[in-house]
């Protein structure tokens, strides 16, 4: 963090410790982020978030109580993983998750009570609906800053060249794939296999072991889903400099006519 290097320390240990650096720092601001908003805690929190949304999902206060705090934790993981450096006010703040966590929870309310007279498997797919609207609703309001001043764009040394809100779209757009496809096998996979379960006399004697089964299955997917939907897109990702908007490409064309690729770090 000090930009310095102890004498006497390894490749290796060099290479670790910009592993534990680069998963506990901001890569734009520096700052330290929160413990539950970073990567290594999606798992922990992820599966047993999720299990419990797909066990209680067929009361109203119960979709409502667990699409809150999926929502609620979902913003904290778009607030610590977003891209740029500007400043964020806690008004601001407030705001984004006020209406953030609303538009979730109502959308998944909408879903469920469309779902009432369907099959029962196809309630079990409610929650997986709801999070996957609530990924585009979640993110771009908990980034609107971006989407409004831009982010930061660089060229390939680092050296920055200004702020570009179709770099933000483009940044947004792939952390909700990434978002929306890590949830994926998680919220598709278990329910069928516990819809099986549940017709078995198992399951039926020991009703108690129902929510631990589900947050199982739902880790043991995500130990799998987290890293590979990480890493569908590149954490410093780009685009070409003619696709940004006009003010910003003359800006560019001013420092440097010959630059054709500009980067940008999309967040997570």
């Amino acid at each position: 963090r000090a930009g310095t290097v102890p004498p006497g320390l390894t490749e290796d240990q060099l290479w670790r410790a910009k592993y534990i650096y680069d998963s506990a720092f901001h890569p734009d601001t520096g700052e330290k982020m929160l413990l539950v908003g970073r990567m290594s805690a999606q798992v922990p929190m992820n599966m047993t978030i999720t299990g419990c949304m797909l066990t209680f999902y067929r009361t109203t206060p119960a979709v409502l109580f667990w699409q809150w705090v999926n929502q609620s934790f979902n913003a904290i993981v778009n607030y610590t993983n977003r891209s740029g450096d500007a400043p964020i006010t806690p008004s601001q703040l407030g705001t984004a998750y006020v209406s953030a966590t609303t538009g979730a929870v109502v959308t998944a309310l909408g879903l469920k009570s469309l779902t009432k007279h369907l099959p029962a498997i196809i309630g079990r797919y409610v929650p997986f609906a709801a999070v996957a609207a609530a990924n585009c609703i979640n993110i771009p309001l908990m980034r609107q800053r971006e989407l409004k001043l831009g982010i930061p764009v660089t060229d390939e040394n680092g050296n920055r060249l200004g702020e570009s809100t179709a770099a933000a779209q483009k940044a947004i757009f792939q952390v909700v794939v990434s978002r929306i496809g890590m949830a994926a096998p998680a919220m598709a996979i278990p329910p069928v296999i516990m819809n099986a379960l549940e017709k078995r006399a198992f399951l039926k004697r020991y009703p108690y072991l129902n929510a631990p089964l589900q947050v199982g299955l739902v880790g043991l997917c995500l130990v799998f889903a987290t890293p590979l939907c990480c890493a569908l897109f590149p954490q410093k990702s780009s685009m070409p400099v003619s696709h940004l908007e006009p003010e910003v490409q003359a800006r560019i064309r001013e420092k440097d006519p010959q630059l054709e690729t500009v980067y940008f770090n999309k967040g997570l």
